[in-house]
């Protein structure tokens, strides 16, 4: 029985999860659909680069590799405000490595090496756009915004990967002739792989289904935010009014029961800029706008295991928990403990963290 290429078994189960991803039928996931695509194609390119090598193939394979970058940034760019202004300065670079595969016979550029940069410049980006804080992604749900956050940075991680392939390949093709670039490829598409599937996956789950509907398509003002480490400067008096239209929002209208509450359609409640309750929050409470909503979403799980007899699951539900894994890890940051042991113990004392959202 003939052997399937690695890369052919790799484009087949992104093939499965690309369809997965179709079936959501969400706007905001849709992009990301191109993402895989074009993940799909270049790993088909390889794997036949590697078995028929075809003229064509190389000279498309190098063309697809360098549009993969600019399509994952462009695809997960869309779930921060405000959104890419202009996205063709993004296809400058892989217009030149067309140019320059199609010139191969005649001059042999570095194109390897310009693909490994190429890579590590865009996942370098990623991981950083990832790590800037949970209130950077208005669009996905305020309980998600950190794994989403945490996949944006996993996307990076894979680009960069990538970039270490390509890196290896064209210090191969320089001192061995080439001898060793399968399996130089074969491993990389096994670690590339996972990467794929968390963050899709992820994202997948993080944005609401009538996201795309709530958003009136108006943009709001960029804000740089509040950079990790950085000093939080002093809250104004305009903060001061932004916190209570916040606190009205949570305890008379109890918008933190909305799972699909994201920072967006709070903005949109509130008639404020996104950036403008992010950085209110974070310079009077020193924390983001997740941890305050959850801790909102806690103090009313406290009062049914308290006050009701509903189970803690019923419970975790009513006060806007989609997922027991995050209902938990917040109710220990807030409580101190978790919500089986707070109702066995008929209610215990709330911690240290996040004892107060005022």
């Amino acid at each position: 029985m003939p052997a399937i290429p690695l890369p052919f078994v790799v484009a087949l189960l992104l093939a499965i999860l690309f369809v997965r991803v179709v079936l959501q039928d969400r706007t905001l996931v849709r992009p990301a659909t191109v993402f895989i695509g074009a993940c799909i194609v270049l790993v088909v390119m390889v794997g036949l680069r590697w078995t028929i090598d075809a003229r064509w193939v190389r000279f498309l394979q190098p063309v697809m590799a360098a549009l993969l970058p600019p399509i994952a940034w462009l695809c997960f760019a869309r779930l921060q405000q405000p959104p890419a202004r202009r996205s063709w300065p993004h296809l400058l670079v892989p217009v030149a490595i067309l140019v320059l595969s199609a010139l191969w016979q005649r001059w042999q550029a570095p194109i390897d090496l310009m693909l490994a940069l190429l890579y590590f410049g865009y996942g370098a980006a990623l991981v950083r756009n990832g790590q800037v804080g949970p209130d950077r992604f208005d669009s996905v749900r305020l309980s998600d915004a950190v794994g989403a956050g945490r996949a944006v940075s996993s996307v990076g991680a894979l680009l960069i990967c990538s970039g270490i392939v390509d890196l290896l390949i064209a210090v191969d093709s320089g001192s061995h002739q080439g001898s060793h670039a399968g399996t130089i490829v074969a491993a990389g598409n096994l670690v590339i792989l996972p990467f794929i599937a968390y963050a899709i996956a992820v994202i997948g789950r993080s944005v609401p289904e009538d996201e795309a509907r709530d958003r009136s398509g108006t943009s709001q003002p960029d804000d740089p935010g509040h950079a990790p480490g950085a000093t939080t400067p002093a809250a104004t008096e305009e903060d001061a009014g932004i916190m209570a239209m916040v606190e009205t929002a949570m305890r008379q209208k109890k918008l933190y029961r909305d799972p699909d509450l994201t920072l967006n359609r709070l903005a949109r409640r509130l008639g404020v800029p996104s950036r403008s309750i992010s950085t209110a929050i974070n310079r009077t409470l020193g924390r983001n706008v997740p941890q305050l909503v959850n801790e909102y979403r806690v103090r009313e799980a406290m009062r049914l295991l308290d006050e009701t007899d509903l189970p803690v699951t019923a419970a975790m539900f009513e006060c806007g928990f989609q997922t027991k894994s995050n209902f938990n890890r917040e109710f220990a940051r807030v409580a101190g403990t978790t919500p089986s042991e707070y109702r066995r113990s008929g209610g215990a004392p709330a911690g240290a963290n996040g004892a107060s959202t005022a």
